[in-house]
């Protein structure tokens, strides 16, 4: 059954002011219903090539019959992904983080793995979708520190969970309805650790969507960009 929303894609990314090498990727396949990114983690050796791995195994997917279907495939690449990574050669382990949002039909699909989030702007509201998998995550879930402060404290850097580092890949998944006018931000920590959650919200609300992430990636460098930048807006029409 074809899905009753169309979307539109705007996507990009930038080393930043203080890497050497971008470790993140992207990708998207608007025709199935897919978009999503990978950082790379530095300090565990060979960054890049664990988020090009993840690409690389989810470049062939395609639209399934169903939701719970939908999650099995980009479950059983991802773990693949994990697998290759594992197998990889050189100094320390490849590691990468991975967010993953599918539209189908009326529903959103989410699947991640470290610290890489999904936005969800409806009606002028920001909603973060995903939880990320580090250490200062737990401190915020038990209250006593904001979101914002613990995602500036150290320990946010330690990730719970992620592809290629582990024994085993634990992902999380939901799943939610789409309405016309959602307007979704998929991005890496580079993005969203430089912005106010208040500066997200306001600027996904921009009227014209192609000029979004441009202008998000550069206040993420004016405000410093000491990571790498990436991002893609879906917005469902």
């Amino acid at each position: 059954m074809p899905s009753p929303h169309k979307t539109y894609t705007c996507q990009g990314t930038h080393i930043g002011h203080t890497r050497r090498v971008n470790e993140d990727a992207l990708f998207v396949n608007e025709a199935e219903g897919l978009w999503l990114v990978a950082d790379g983690i530095g300090g565990h050796g060979n960054g890049d090539k664990a988020s090009a791995a993840v690409v690389e195994h989810v470049e062939s997917y395609c639209q399934s019959n169903s939701v719970d279907d939908s999650l099995v495939d980009i479950t059983a690449r991802l773990r693949q992904a994990h697998q290759t990574c594992r197998n990889m050669g050189g100094a320390g382990m490849p590691g990468t983080t991975v967010a993953a949002l599918i539209i189908f039909q009326s529903k959103a699909i989410l699947i991640w793995a470290g610290d890489s989030r999904i936005y969800r702007l409806r009606g002028g509201e920001l909603t973060l979708l995903t939880e990320d998998h580090n250490l200062a995550q737990e401190r915020y879930r038990r209250g006593e520190l904001c979101r914002e402060a613990a995602q500036r404290l150290e320990s946010a850097n330690v990730l719970t969970r992620a592809v290629g580092v582990h024994q085993d890949l634990h992902l999380d998944a939901d799943v939610t309805e789409v309405k016309a006018g959602d307007r979704f931000l998929v991005c890496t920590d580079g993005l969203y650790k430089e912005l106010p959650f208040e500066k997200i919200q306001s600027m996904l609300g921009a009227s014209i969507s192609e000029h979004i992430l441009t202008a998000l990636i550069e206040e993420a460098l004016q405000r410093g960009g000491r990571d790498n930048i990436t991002g893609i807006v879906v917005d469902v029409r």
